[in-house]
């Protein structure tokens, strides 16, 4: 095989099954690293499977549902389903956690993370090209769908909680986005725009690069155990251009100071003004 023909035969290459079981390994296993999931399985096995399936087809459920179809439209896919669920029993209930202790390994979790990566990669195009059936030249929806497909896992992860009986309304996605859920943003606009033939250059060339890239980037990130996201200076400079220097202050007066009672500076007039009231009609009664 030539050089050139490796792009080509990569974005050929089948996600069933041995990728989409490296993607429900690596979902199920960072949705038992969540505090308090353990208790979860052991009070309601139900509402941890239920979970489980958010983290493994998150994507098809919120694109479902962007599209206006049923969000249950995965649960066709029986043996996905079944294999997804197999890897949630076995990491949750496999005795003596021998399951999760062969994946505490370094080198077979990093094998699997990067092949989740690559089923990212399939997902946002798969998503794309659903999105433009659908909806023919509409590139804000391809977009949309694209990143939903990539990144739905972590975009629900508040209805996600909400399953488990947790709501952390601070965690949204959209207030403090994640790497992945940026890196996927990221991919389906490129894809978007290689698909209008605004970018010059091939699909799977275009496949071949971005996987490479998030691959590469997921396994520093594990082995230098860095949580910093590599897309953070172009985020800050950006942000410059855009968005000007300004700082968000932690405390902004007239809005946020408190005294140290807890009352806002607004609200201390008032207070004032109520006190001294309060001392001229203790003199009047005297």
């Amino acid at each position: 095989m030539e050089l050139w023909q490796v792009p080509l035969s990569f974005s050929r290459l089948r996600m069933f099954p041995f990728f989409d079981l490296a993607h429900y390994v690596a979902s199920v296993l960072a949705l038992k690293e969540q505090r308090g999931v353990v208790e979860v399985s052991v009070r309601s096995p139900l509402a941890c499977w239920f979970s489980a399936m958010l983290y493994c087809f998150g994507g098809s459920v919120l694109s479902s549902l962007i599209l206006g179809e049923p969000p249950v439209e995965f649960l066709a896919k029986t043996i996905n389903i079944l294999l997804a669920s197999s890897v949630w029993y076995l990491v949750f209930y496999c005795p003596e956690d021998i399951f999760c202790q062969c994946f505490s390994f370094l080198p077979l979790r990093l094998l699997v993370a990067g092949m989740k990566e690559v089923t990212r990669t399939w997902k946002i195009t798969d998503g794309i090209a659903h999105a433009a059936i659908v909806y023919k030249d509409a590139w804000l929806v391809m977009v949309a769908v694209g990143w939903a497909r990539g990144a739905g896992g972590g975009l629900i992860s508040n209805f996600e909680q909400l399953v488990r009986g947790v709501w952390k309304p601070e965690t949204n996605e959209l207030l403090k986005m994640s790497y992945p859920v940026k890196v996927t943003l990221i991919g389906s606009i490129l894809f978007t725009l290689q698909r209008s033939q605004y970018l010059p250059i091939a699909r799977h060339n275009l496949m071949f690069l971005y996987t490479i890239f998030l691959v590469v980037f997921k396994v520093k990130m594990m082995l230098t155990r860095c949580a910093t996201s590599p897309l953070a200076p172009f985020e800050a400079a950006m942000g410059q251009i855009f968005f000007g220097s300004r700082k968000t202050p932690s405390k902004v007066k007239g809005e946020g100071d408190t005294s140290s009672n807890g009352s806002s500076v607004c609200d201390q007039p008032s207070e004032y003004h109520y006190e001294g009231a309060k001392k001229k009609q203790a003199k009047k009664t005297e």
